[in-house]
């Protein structure tokens, strides 16, 4: 088990989710690329202390999303309150080979104020932490002046010895500029100590056109650990070396949360001090377990202690 004193933030966005079922009948639910691997990351490290640090608004929606990260055991001291904002909203399709559509009503997500002079600083939301995870998306959603200030407290939360883990998760629609994305994504991947890269998103991004190159890229990298995400295929070590992992399984119901998930048992597996195969194997592991049920989060929610 990971030890006690570690305080484990991870940073982004939690929307409300619609997930589409028979005509016009729809479930909601809550979920988020970095909240969903919160989410997993708790459930595989029960004596985690893992918070989440976004914006919400004061709407009964929020209250919703708070109750959410509660029954979850996620922490929600870092998760600061807009007086004019709301969470974002998301609906979800789901093809017969089980891959995702989404449709998206964000703008006016209160996760967009991170970094706002008239919101808690960036700095003090990372005050405590032993370790920091956030992705592309956490990225994209921000102005680039909040970007900016993002990156300074990362720099700082690492000069004090904080760990950082980063995931690209490239979203085309969100950066609309791809140069733009490729520049913010290198800028995460030199400040990070903990890599789990997916090798569609990372070919897309940088024009890479084989696995050997998105390998040899992130050598100029100064990364400590990470992995590469490859899907059925299971995935492989940044150093070259591949995880023996069961494939997937034959019935795929559904994608949501594939990448998130693996993050989440990856970095358990790291806390619980494994090695970097063992960590992956946890992760592919815990992948097949999600794609082969329904919903972003497969768990049971827990009543708050």
């Amino acid at each position: 088990m990971a030890k006690s004193y570690l305080r484990f933030g991870c940073l982004g966005e939690v929307m409300l989710e619609l997930a589409l079922g028979v005509g016009t009948s729809a479930e909601l639910g809550v979920a988020g690329d970095t909240y969903n691997t919160a989410v997993y990351l708790a459930h595989e490290q029960p004596n985690l202390s893992v918070e989440y640090i976004t914006g919400l608004g004061s709407d009964g929606f929020s209250q919703r999303i708070r109750k959410h990260m509660m029954q979850f055991r996620i922490g929600t001291d870092r998760t600061f309150v807009s007086p004019t904002r709301h969470p974002g909203l998301y609906a979800i399709e789901t093809d017969q080979n089980g891959e995702r559509g989404f449709t998206y009503w964000r703008t006016a997500s209160a996760a967009r104020c991170l970094g706002d002079p008239d919101m808690p600083a960036i700095s003090k939301l990372l005050k405590g932490l032993t370790h920091l995870y956030f992705s592309g998306i956490s990225l994209a959603i921000l102005a680039q002046d909040n970007r900016d200030r993002l990156f300074a407290a990362i720099a700082d939360f690492r000069s004090e010895g904080g760990i950082v883990a980063f995931d690209s998760n490239f979203r085309p629609n969100l950066w609309g500029d791809v140069d733009l994305a490729r520049y913010e994504t290198e800028r995460a991947w030199s400040c990070c100590d903990i890599a789990m890269p997916s090798i569609d998103d990372e070919m897309v991004l940088f024009d890479d056109a084989t696995e050997s190159e998105v390998l040899r890229r992130f050598e100029r990298y100064d990364i400590s650990k990470g992995t590469l995400k490859r899907g059925k295929r299971g995935p492989i070590g940044l150093d070259g070396v591949i995880a023996k992992t069961r494939v997937l399984p034959k019935a795929v119901i559904d994608t949501t949360a594939a990448g998130d998930s693996f993050n989440a048992a990856y970095l358990a597996a790291l806390l619980d001090g494994q090695n970097n195969v063992e960590a992956m194997i946890a992760g592919h592991a815990l992948a097949c377990r999600v794609v082969a049920k329904k919903g972003a989060i497969i768990f049971k929610k827990e009543s708050p202690s």
